[in-house]
């Protein structure tokens, strides 16, 4: 306990880069933190130039500063949950390895952001190696995409025999749990494997423009709920739920693609506290008056 007697919340902390729209990146891991009753706290990896429309160049943060930042931050607070993001080079992946090491952190979720939607490498092909021979082994549950499992994994995929296929490749280079994300499928089915068996898991198909982030959201959101106690298969169900409703919530901001309803919880409850706020003794409010 705190002083004050205040609970702390589980904290998570977040490895990634920064976009300014914060639809993505640390500024939406934070977020979805936030919304799942976490406390979030941050290492920036690189600073993105980008809108909605495009990412126009990224510049990595020095290496020796993320280590900084990282020795300077687990010397002092203890984490439940870490969620790994944006890297961008082989330095970075490097830096976070060392660290996730020596200070033995839990619940490594690694989200490997190899690319922007609008085409832009975000991870030096350097950093891909090694982000394969180097933080794979270190992952309790890697999340990639259909296109960044094809470059981490090597295999083609085709069908849903290839995507297997690969999540076992993922395994097999160290990573404790695979989940490959299908957003980008007719049939939205996430595909879990821990070596022991498959576990599929159906998700709904929203047709909707604000998509910006939602691997991130998701990975975040598995981080939130692993930090919270819960165990990996029912973090990766809960995750999904919450991704799917944000959408449907989602906005649009800029000219681009929209954004995810981080805290839609949050209005949810609102209009919950306000219709009780009118209790059966006093009656509806008076629309007259």
């Amino acid at each position: 306990m705190s002083a004050g007697g205040n609970k702390k919340p589980p904290v998570v902390l977040v490895i990634a880069g920064f976009d300014p729209t914060t639809g993505a990146g640390v500024g939406a891991d934070l977020k979805v933190l936030a919304a799942h009753g976490c406390y979030g706290v941050a290492v920036v990896t690189t600073l993105t130039v980008q809108n909605t429309q495009k990412v126009h160049s990224v510049e990595p943060v020095a290496a020796d500063v993320v280590q900084r930042q990282l020795d300077a931050l687990l010397a002092d607070v203890s984490v439940a949950a870490v969620k790994i993001g944006m890297l961008g080079t082989r330095e970075h992946v490097r830096s976070v390895a060392a660290a996730l090491k020596r200070f033995s952190l839990p619940n490594v979720v690694l989200d490997p952001v190899l690319r922007a939607t609008s085409g832009s490498n975000l991870l030096d092909p350097e950093g891909v190696d090694a982000l394969r021979s180097e933080l794979l082994p270190l992952a309790d549950v890697v999340t990639p995409n259909l296109w960044e499992t094809r470059v981490l994994s090597g295999v083609d995929i085709t069908d849903r025999k290839g995507i297997r296929a690969a999540a076992q490749r993922l395994h097999e280079l160290g990573a404790k749990g695979v989940v490959i994300t299908g957003g980008d499928l007719e049939r939205p089915i996430d595909l879990f494997f821990n070596g022991q068996g498959f576990t599929e898991f159906a998700g709904e198909k929203v047709s909707s423009e604000n998509t910006h982030g939602t691997g991130c959201a998701f990975s975040s959101a598995v981080a939130a709920n692993l930090a919270q106690g819960k165990k990996l298969v029912d973090s990766l169900m809960l995750a999904k739920a919450y991704v799917t409703e944000a959408i449907k919530k989602g906005y649009s901001l800029g000219e681009g693609k929209g954004m995810l309803n981080h805290f839609y919880r949050n209005e949810a409850n609102e209009v919950i506290h306000s219709h009780s706020r009118h209790t059966p003794e006093e009656g509806p409010a008076d629309s007259t008056k």
